[in-house]
């Protein structure tokens, strides 16, 4: 039986996990659908925050977002975990499925869990990811844990979602100066120092807080790292504090919406990328016309400018 959209946006309001899973599903897929759905749900975001989750693979990120998780459904918080998968090359679907990992959480109806790939080609990580954190605001999740596969885009795009960064790093993973020089200094507002009774984790410290001294602070705060042993949960408790610490400065020196409209500007710039983008291909037969001219251009039998050009013209965005 078919639901209307208006049932359906009252039914993930009302946390149901079927709505929300099917909603997910929409989103994911890009079906029409969606669309109308999200314009219904959209005055009901904005109380949500978001927490991105980021690090090498091997770092315990996802231990890490579970031990979150439990953290805020003891203090009855509701919690969405979105964990950003590598794509199957078989199915196209994520590999690596997070909800095997929070098994724990399986029979909790406070903590929706859903695993993502990095599939997509109009929109990708970043569009489908940052739509369904709207969704599990909109259904009542208080907070929402994303966590990345913490390469390239991926991270950065989270990071202009969330609202606070967690950079995690654990003692013995080669070159860790190196892998502090991979950009994650800049994006990092919390350095998780995971698996902390690991030989080297001193060592490890003691190099972090060396070059976060040479991080300029933004509006008065200064990254903090704090030690976790995850699987024993220790230093939990401490992080939450932390994340708690960061929103509230954060929120008072008005930093929060500053990022927040930052955000809604690239967001809109994307969402106007993409409905062109796909204007443009559906008025030239799709991405098989698109690979057409991409062989054209690259036996150089045109140019990249001609060939974007008769796109525009063929499509009507010539002007």
């Amino acid at each position: 039986m078919t639901v209307s959209v208006e049932k359906w946006a009252e039914s993930v309001c009302a946390g149901d996990v079927r709505a929300v899973s099917r909603a997910i599903t929409a989103i994911e897929n890009h079906q029409p659908e969606a669309e109308a759905l999200l314009r219904l749900l959209f005055p009901r975001t904005g109380q949500a925050y978001l927490t991105g989750i980021t690090g090498a693979p091997g770092t315990g990120k996802s231990t890490i977002v579970d031990r979150l998780a439990s953290y805020h459904r003891r203090k009855q918080e509701q919690v969405g975990v979105i964990a950003v998968d590598p794509t199957s090359p078989y199915s196209g679907g994520a590999i690596l499925g997070d909800r095997i990992r929070m098994q724990g959480h399986a029979g909790d109806a406070g903590t929706f869990i859903r695993s993502m790939a990095t599939r997509g080609f109009l929109g990708g990580l970043a569009r489908a990811t940052a739509e369904v954190a709207l969704l599990l605001d909109a259904a009542g999740k208080k907070h929402v844990l994303i966590e990345t596969v913490g390469v390239g885009q991926d991270e950065i795009d989270v990071v202009r979602l969330a609202d606070c960064v967690l950079v995690v790093l654990v003692p013995g993973l080669g070159d860790d100066i190196q892998n502090m020089k991979a950009g994650l200094m800049e994006i990092g507002d919390i350095f998780v120092l995971n698996k902390a009774d690991r030989e080297g984790a001193d060592r490890l410290e003691q190099q972090l807080l060396a070059m976060l001294s040479l991080v300029m602070p933004r509006d008065g705060w200064h990254p903090p790292v704090v030690r976790t042993v995850a699987p024993e949960n220790k230093g939990i408790e401490e992080l939450s504090e932390t994340v708690a610490k960061f929103r509230k400065h954060f929120e008072s020196s008005g930093q929060r919406q500053r990022k927040h409209i930052e955000h809604w500007k690239n967001r809109l710039i994307g969402l106007l990328e993409s409905r062109l983008l796909e204007r443009a291909l559906g008025g030239t037969g799709g991405e098989s016309r698109l690979a057409e001219m991409a062989a054209e251009v690259a036996d150089r039998k045109k140019d990249p400018f001609t060939a974007v050009n008769e796109i525009l013209k063929s499509s009507g965005l010539d002007d």
